[in-house]
Parts: structure tokens; C-alpha cells; sequence
């Protein structure tokens, strides 16, 4: 019950952003929830890494978004672009390297630290580019994309809870099956053909082809969420969502989702001039 409750507030809010938020606002609104889902995440490895300063994620991930914006949405200079890639890779690796060694982190947390660090800053800031990408194109695309992942991630639940027999990664996240990831992926299609004949008047297969990759790709970066919480010895990021647990739990196949979407409309060349 609670997980429906807190799905029904969070589902008019969520269309809200996506129609009526200025661009600014909607972009300040993706960064902030994805820094609370990297809070979530340098809270669980700071198990693994208790003195090494994972808040570094939290300034990386902001400073990583917004290198990378610019270097989709702005032309000009291909020097000036390829200097900002320059310094994305620098931050990544050196950067993070240098401020975990001034901060005399113990010689054994220190593999930890710059995964977290590391993994933490291409995952998260690529995921906050590309939902705000995918609004740019059209809000009606990230509006596919959500509900793509949340109908399936629905799906999955109730079909898996009813349904489900065969499990898919007992050691991971023992709940999930594999009759629960076919009824993801069906509705994932479903609802991709829908969106097309009400965007397109017609069913464009490979929209669908393409909505069943991002449900899939969905599924996998919940598990990798559900591995790194499992090693851990956590079974929520945390209980900010009543029935869903923390920001990152509630986000964590949408991270994995938009970045395929987007990269799979640029592959497909989709032209949103088209769209009515």
C-alpha cells in the first residue's frame, strides 16, 4: 500500500517537471535528485571505505553534468570541446587520485574510495545529462522513457510477486524472477507501440526494438544497484520513499535507461521535428 500511495504523489509531480518546469528549473531539479541518490551511494561505500572522503562524489557529479552538456549543446571551437573532454578525463582520474591521497586515506579503503569515486561520477552525471537531453528534445521522449521503466519496473513487481518461479539472481536480489523481467519487457514494448501511434500515428518498430533494449538495460543497472547494496549489507539506499526505499532505488534503472534512450535515438537518427 505505501508503495502505491508514495507512487501516486510522485506521479503527477513528476509530470509537472517534465511539461511545465523551465529548462533551468528542470536541470537544477535532475541534478538535485541525482546528487541525493550520490549521497545515498557514498553513505552505503562509506561501509567499505569509512575514512576516505567519498563526498568528493557529491562535487564531482555536478562539475562531471555540466562538462558534459557543453560538450553535447555547444558548438563552436572544436578545440574549446575537446579541451573540456580533456579536463572531464583529468577530474576522473587524476583529480579523484590526488584529492583521496591528500586526504590520507587508509592504503586498504583506497581501492574503494576511487571506485565509488570513480564509477560513481561517469554513472551519475551521464544519467543527469542524458534526462535533461531527452527533455530537450521533446518532454513527450522523457515522457516515454518513464514510462517505459516505471509501467515495466510495475509489471516485473506484481507479475514476479504472483507469478514468478524461476529466480534471476537469487544471490543479488532474491525477489526478482525471470517471469517478472518478460512481463518488464512486454510492457516496455506495449507501451513504446502505444507512444507511437499517439505521437507518430504510426508504430515505428524500431522505437520499440529500442524501448525493449532501455527496459532491459533497466533491469541489469538494478541489479548493479542491488550488487553494491548487497555488498554492503544494506537492502535500501535509504527511506526517503515510503514502499520504495531511497532516491536511488527509485532511479536506479531510469540512470541506466536514459542514457541508452538518448544514445539509441541519436543511432536511429530520430528527428523530433516530426513529432506534432
Amino acid at each position: 500500500m505505501k508503495r502505491l500511495l508514495t507512487s501516486a504523489v510522485l506521479l503527477p509531480l513528476a509530470l509537472a517537471a517534465v511539461f511545465y518546469l523551465p529548462t533551468v528549473a528542470f536541470w537544477l531539479l535532475v541534478v538535485g535528485l541525482i546528487e541525493l541518490a550520490a549521497w545515498e551511494a557514498t553513505r552505503i561505500g562509506a561501509r567499505w571505505a569509512p575514512q576516505a572522503p567519498l563526498w568528493l562524489l557529491l562535487v564531482t557529479v555536478p562539475t562531471a553534468a555540466v562538462l558534459l552538456s557543453r560538450l553535447l549543446y555547444e558548438g563552436g571551437d572544436p578545440e574549446r570541446l575537446w579541451a573540456l573532454l580533456l579536463g572531464l578525463l583529468v577530474l576522473l582520474s587524476v583529480g579523484c587520485g590526488f584529492v583521496v591521497l591528500l586526504a590520507r586515506t587508509p592504503p586498504g579503503e583506497a581501492a574503494p574510495a576511487l571506485g565509488v569515486v570513480g564509477w560513481g561520477t561517469t554513472y551519475f552525471s551521464t544519467a543527469a545529462v542524458a534526462l535533461w537531453a531527452l527533455r530537450e528534445i521533446d518532454p513527450w521522449v522523457l515522457l516515454l522513457l518513464l514510462a517505459v521503466v516505471w509501467l515495466g519496473d510495475t509489471a516485473a513487481y506484481y507479475v514476479g510477486r504472483n507469478l514468478g518461479r524461476h529466480r534471476m539472481a537469487p544471490v543479488v536480489s532474491p525477489k526478482k524472477t525471470w517471469e517478472g523481467a518478460a512481463a518488464n519487457l512486454i510492457v516496455a514494448a506495449a507501451t513504446a507501440a502505444a507512444w507511437c501511434l499517439l505521437r507518430l500515428d504510426v508504430v515505428r518498430w524500431d522505437l520499440v526494438v529500442l524501448a525493449i533494449v532501455v527496459a532491459a538495460g533497466g533491469q541489469l543497472g538494478d541489479l548493479v544497484v542491488s550488487l553494491f547494496k548487497r555488498g554492503a549489507g544494506v537492502k535500501d539506499s535509504g527511506d526517503l520513499l515510503p514502499g520504495h526505499g531511497g532516491m536511488w532505488d527509485r532511479l536506479d534503472a531510469l540512470l541506466v535507461g536514459a542514457p541508452l534512450l538518448l544514445l539509441g535515438l541519436w543511432l536511429l537518427g530520430f528527428d523530433a521535428n516530426s513529432l506534432p
